[in-house]
């Protein structure tokens, strides 16, 4: 499904065949990369789900699809920069398609937003971020695995150093007021997200 989807925005990009193929191995590539069991194609397939749930919000789909399927496709646990060497290579590729630079810049700055998860002036760019941390307010059962992934992820740390670090990414989402950008995004999951993220905390 996904290589549909992406495929569907080359063609309105008017890209060749060859390419556009030549792009999705690429992308499979790097989502298929051992180290993951949370950043991968799953998260992406989960992440375009509730984007189709909100497109009538969104002003600008297909560039905000070119930043969901390169938003986590540089992906190394032990890098703080995977954000940002995410965002150079969709810009690379989209420069390589001779896609507009208005359209580029904001795919690039869509994509370092998934960073830090703060307010965004662009409603299209919070609407991606909040859908981006949607899993934190699933069922618990979903929230439980997805921590179980993210753990699998930093497998290369011990519980000790991988908890401080946890824990400081579940208090800066505690921190926010709001955790989703978005009204849409804070009626659905705000509420259990709190929830989740506190009981998470206290298992540390």
């Amino acid at each position: 499904m996904l290589k549909k989807v992406f495929f569907r925005v080359l063609d309105d990009f008017v890209v060749s065949t060859p390419i556009k193929d030549q792009l999705w191995e690429e992308l499979l590539l790097m989502y298929n990369e051992k180290h993951r069991a949370y950043h991968n194609l799953s998260h992406l397939q989960a992440v375009y789900g509730v984007l189709e749930g909100v497109r009538n919000e969104i002003k600008d789909w297909n560039t905000l699809l070119m930043g969901m399927f390169y938003h986590d496709v540089v992906y190394n646990p032990s890098n703080q920069n995977n954000e940002e060497l995410s965002a150079e290579l969709a810009k690379k590729r989209l420069m390589e398609i001779d896609r507009p630079t208005a359209q580029i810049q904001k795919c690039y700055e869509q994509i370092i937003a998934t960073k830090s998860h703060e307010l965004a002036t662009e409603h299209d760019t919070n609407l991606f971020t909040d859908a981006d941390l949607s899993i934190l307010g699933g069922t618990w059962h979903e929230y439980e695995k997805y921590t179980q992934q993210i753990r699998l992820e930093y497998s290369v740390y011990p519980d000790s150093v991988y908890q401080e670090g946890r824990k400081k990414v579940l208090l800066h989402f505690l921190s926010m007021d709001n955790l989703y950008k978005t009204e849409v995004f804070r009626e659905k999951y705000e509420q259990q997200s709190k929830l989740n993220l506190e009981r998470e905390l206290g298992t540390l």
